[in-house]
C-alpha cells in the first residue's frame, strides 16, 4: 500500500509539473511580447506602411520607422544604387553608386564595415570616370571581410575624402546592412617587384562576383588575369607577364585536371626564362586555387609542345 501511494504521489507530481508548464507557455504566448523597433513590430505581423522609409504601428499605437541610415540627408552628395539599406550582403558583394566629384580625392574614397561600432574592414571605391568635377560621377567597390556570423547587422560607412582635415569637410554616408555569410573569396596572381620569377603574389578579383560553380569561376577569374592589373593594383606594384590582347579558345576540367588553349597572342614576341616561368606561375596559381583543380595544362593553338619557351 506504502508503495501504491509513493507511485501515485510521484504521478501526481509529473502531472502537476507538465500542466503547470504548458499554462505557463500559454501565458508567455498570450501576453504580448515588448516590441522594441521596427523589425520587431514588422515581425509580429502588425501593420507596415509603405512610405520611406517603412513605418510599423503596434495595437496600442506606437510606430517605429525602418533604419535606412542617413541616405535622404546625403541624397544631395552620395547615392548607392547597391546595396540597398537593410538588403542582405555576402563576402566579395559589389558596392555600386555615385558621388558628386568632390566626395573623392585622387579618384577614391574610403568605405568602412562596421559591426558592433568596431571597424571590421577598408576598402577603398574607384571613380568610374572623371573625378574633378562638380557633377555625380560613378564608382564601384567589392567588399571582402575575413569572417562574418548569420543575419548578423553591420553598417556601411562611406566617407568623402577630405584632405583638408577641416571638420566642415566631413561627411559620410551610412548604410546598415546584414551580412548573410562568408562567401569564398577569388584571386588573380600578379608579379611584384623583387619577387623571384616564379613567385605570384594573390589579389582579390574587383571585377567579379563569386558564381559558387567552380568551373564557371575558374575560367572567369582566368579571364580576368588576361585583363591585367587595375591601375589601383598597379599603384601597389602589380604587374603582368602576360602579353595583353590574349584569348582564351578552349577550357575544360576533368579529373581534377583543366586543359586551357589559347591564341598564338599569348607567344607573341615571348623571350626570357624568367618571364615565361612567371606567366606559368600567374597562370597555374590563379586556377590552382580552385579545389577541383590539381593539374594545369596549358597549349597555344593546340599545341602542348614548345610554346611559351625562353
Amino acid at each position: 500500500m506504502n508503495d501504491l501511494k509513493a507511485y501515485l504521489g510521484i504521478g501526481l507530481v509529473i502531472v502537476l509539473t507538465i500542466g503547470v508548464g504548458i499554462w505557463l507557455w500559454q501565458v508567455a504566448n498570450l501576453v504580448p511580447k515588448k516590441i522594441t523597433n521596427f523589425e520587431e513590430c514588422a515581425a509580429a505581423g502588425y501593420p507596415v506602411m509603405e512610405s520611406y522609409p517603412r513605418q510599423c504601428r503596434t495595437p496600442q499605437g506606437n510606430s517605429f520607422t525602418e533604419d535606412i541610415g542617413n541616405q535622404l540627408e546625403m541624397v544631395d552628395f552620395i547615392k548607392v544604387s547597391s546595396p540597398l539599406p537593410n538588403q542582405a550582403i555576402t563576402n566579395n558583394f559589389t558596392i555600386e553608386g555615385k558621388a558628386v566629384g568632390n566626395w573623392f580625392f585622387e579618384a577614391s574614397f574610403s568605405i568602412k564595415l562596421v559591426v558592433d561600432g568596431q571597424t571590421i574592414t577598408t576598402i577603398n571605391a574607384e571613380a568610374k570616370g572623371d573625378w574633378m568635377t562638380t557633377d555625380f560621377v560613378d564608382f564601384t567597390a567589392v567588399l571582402f571581410y575575413p569572417t562574418s556570423t548569420e543575419n548578423r547587422k553591420a553598417d556601411l560607412i562611406l566617407e568623402r575624402d577630405n584632405p583638408s582635415g577641416l571638420p566642415e569637410n566631413d561627411k559620410s554616408l551610412r548604410i546598415p546592412v546584414v551580412l548573410s555569410g562568408e562567401a569564398e573569396a577569388v584571386y588573380v596572381f600578379w608579379g611584384t617587384q623583387g619577387k623571384e620569377c616564379n613567385k605570384v603574389v594573390a589579389s582579390p578579383v574587383i571585377r567579379f562576383k563569386h558564381l559558387g560553380d567552380q568551373q564557371t569561376t575558374a575560367r572567369l577569374v582566368l579571364e580576368e588575369l588576361l585583363k591585367g592589373p587595375t591601375d589601383a593594383e598597379k599603384k601597389s606594384g602589380f604587374f603582368t607577364s602576360i602579353n595583353s590582347g590574349v584569348k582564351i579558345q578552349k577550357f575544360s576540367i576533368e579529373n581534377n585536371v583543366v586543359r586551357v588553349d589559347f591564341d598564338k597572342q599569348m607567344e607573341f614576341q615571348m623571350g626570357g626564362s624568367c618571364r615565361v616561368a612567371a606567366i606559368r606561375a600567374q597562370i597555374t596559381q590563379t586556377l590552382k586555387q580552385f579545389s577541383i583543380i590539381k593539374e594545369v595544362i596549358i597549349s597555344i593553338d593546340d599545341r602542348t609542345e614548345d610554346i611559351l619557351q625562353p
